[in-house]
């Protein structure tokens, strides 16, 4: 495989079943898609991409201000290094907003992952970010809705089969991303092998590269490409599929003489579902063997569980700081 498969979304319009049978196809093996057609306003992408810019650009003091060990919901600015992946550092800077909604009361007896809804951070020296971005995530939540519901009409399902799942509060989880470039001999993990935990991720990536897919042949690069996405599948449709769809390992090169920007938004299940096994029909349910497992990183299928899991794995000082009681009971 030297590149992945190329989707145009307008298809599913124009030519619906030939393209339900190639997103089908693509979600299946190896997982990760190039889309084109998608319909988001190229001039907001071009505004969210100067923000990025101009957040990246800010004095350390203020990215400081809003950094992510001041929240209890994981949100926020994490400098080069702060976010594990596999227990190694990432070579990254990154700033997350989640869905933006009111923190849970807490009282004796909520489950633990009630914790993770909340407000996001935003820094003060540039209000115009939180437009911006709560603007982009809103078009990439229509989209991955959009997606999600060819998937069910692919796999021969009802329309609404992920109604369940998403609700009227999805998991949404976007991410600005600088990876500053590394000379040769020094460590080039941007991001680690790994596998996306929710339904959807989308990437819009700048020119430079480094995004890298784990085919059956080997790592396969996933080119830029202008007004695209790279689409891949997260481990809850392989959970729901029973391993029909398959959510891959990939991983970010760190860059050589240029920093690489790039854009990434997940969608994923409202934190109170429960993933269910979807009756697929015969002829598809005969080719899902199972999801993979990982006895390291078991999937769980209560939804909040599994994010927090990971949220905890991933970022340590959050972990120290806001959620001593979890580790404790762990230890």
């Amino acid at each position: 495989m030297a590149a992945l498969p190329l989707l145009d979304l307008r298809r599913l319009e124009t030519d619906r079943a030939a393209f339900l049978a190639q997103l089908r196809a693509a979600a299946r093996d190896p997982g990760f898609f190039t889309l084109t057609g998608h319909g988001v306003d190229p001039e907001l992408e071009r505004s969210v991409v100067e923000e990025a810019h101009r957040f990246f650009a800010l004095p350390e003091a203020e990215k400081l201000a809003v950094q992510m060990v001041h929240s209890p919901h994981f949100r926020g600015y994490n400098r080069a290094g702060a976010e594990l992946t596999r227990s190694r550092p990432d070579w990254r800077e990154q700033f997350d907003v989640h869905a933006e909604r009111e923190a849970v009361p807490q009282r004796p007896g909520l489950p633990a992952w009630t914790r993770l809804q909340g407000p996001n951070l935003w820094p003060a020296a540039q209000p115009s970010l939180r437009p911006a971005l709560l603007a982009w995530q809103a078009a990439l939540s229509r989209l991955g809705l959009r997606l999600l519901g060819a998937f069910a009409e692919a796999l021969e399902q009802p329309a609404d089969v992920f109604h369940p799942l998403v609700g009227e509060e999805p998991g949404q989880n976007l991410k600005i991303i600088r990876y500053p470039a590394v000379a040769e001999g020094e460590p080039e993990q941007g991001v680690g092998p790994h596998k996306d935990s929710g339904l959807l991720s989308f990437v819009l990536q700048d020119a430079v590269g480094g995004l890298q897919v784990e085919t059956r042949e080997g790592w396969v690069d996933a080119t830029p490409i202008p007004g695209s996405f790279v689409v891949n599948i997260g481990e809850l449709l392989e959970l729901a599929s029973d391993g029909y769809l398959r959510a891959t390992v990939h991983r970010v090169l760190s860059p050589r003489g240029a920093d690489r920007l790039s854009v990434a938004f997940f969608l994923g299940a409202r934190l109170d579902a429960t993933v269910p096994v979807l009756a697929l029909p015969p002829h598809l349910a005969r080719e899902a063997t199972g999801p993979e497992a990982d006895p390291e990183n078991p999937l769980l299928r209560s939804v909040g569980e599994n994010v927090l899991k990971g949220r905890l794995r991933s970022h340590p000082d959050v972990a120290r700081r806001h959620y001593a009681d979890l580790l404790a009971e762990a230890r």
